[in-house]
């Protein structure tokens, strides 16, 4: 389904991020190959041996290529990036610049709880074409945007503990809320929260809002 979407873009030079579920031959192919652009792709175990091969190769690290490290939500968090295109000829997926693993560590800082995980991952950029530091940060901004989406559905909309379970209905309710989501940051300059809060005190606000009404106002906020 992604191949469709991205049909009609312009995405020449552009670098695609995409989790694991998309780390697949056909959009590598299509990506490079038909959109002139490079993808940077999560490796999990719908590749296994794509995965057992970055595993074996960055079993044993030394000094890390980039590091960052960031404060956000009660936590401190360090990431640190290994990177390598001695495995461009070996690993058998197509157009493989280089390949990487990150090093994810989060401090709670009201507990003091340490946790640690490993991501890999392969693109087509060259170290030509992106450094590790921006290939670390490529792969940072892709998850902002995932986290971005969740924590808002979790923290404005409560998702979690939404009572419908049965159906249609969840997925209904879950398109719904992104819809709201869309459109508030399509153009509000206050944000989600404080959006959300001023269009429940005040429903008129709502079709105004989205110019639903032939008198609504002229203007948004």
């Amino acid at each position: 389904m992604a191949m469709p979407l991205l049909d009609p873009l312009d995405i020449d030079g552009t670098v695609i991020t995409a989790d694991a579920l998309l780390t697949q031959v056909k959009f590598a192919r299509y990506l490079v190959e038909d959109k002139k652009a490079h993808y940077h792709f999560t490796v999990k175990a719908n590749q296994l041996t794509l995965l057992e091969d970055l595993q074996c190769f960055f079993e044993v690290r030394e000094a890390p290529d980039a590091t960052t490290v960031n404060q956000g939500h009660g936590r401190i968090e360090t990431r640190k990036i290994w990177i390598t295109s001695k495995l461009n000829d070996y690993l058998k997926f197509p157009y493989v610049g280089q390949a990487f693993v990150i090093e994810r560590e989060a401090i709670n800082k009201k507990t003091g709880k340490v946790s640690q995980e490993l991501a890999y991952g392969i693109t087509s950029q060259t170290s030509v074409d992106a450094s590790a530091a921006e290939i670390l940060r490529t792969n940072r901004e892709h998850w902002c945007i995932e986290n971005s989406c969740h924590y808002i559905l979790d923290w404005t909309y409560d998702e979690d503990r939404c009572r419908i379970r049965t159906g249609y209905g969840p997925e209904n309710v879950s398109r719904l809320r992104r819809f709201a989501i869309g459109a508030i940051k399509a153009v509000s300059s206050q944000g989600v929260t404080a959006t959300t809060r001023m269009l429940t005190m005040n429903v008129r606000l709502v079709f105004d809002y989205l110019k639903m009404t032939e008198n609504s106002l002229g203007r948004r906020t």
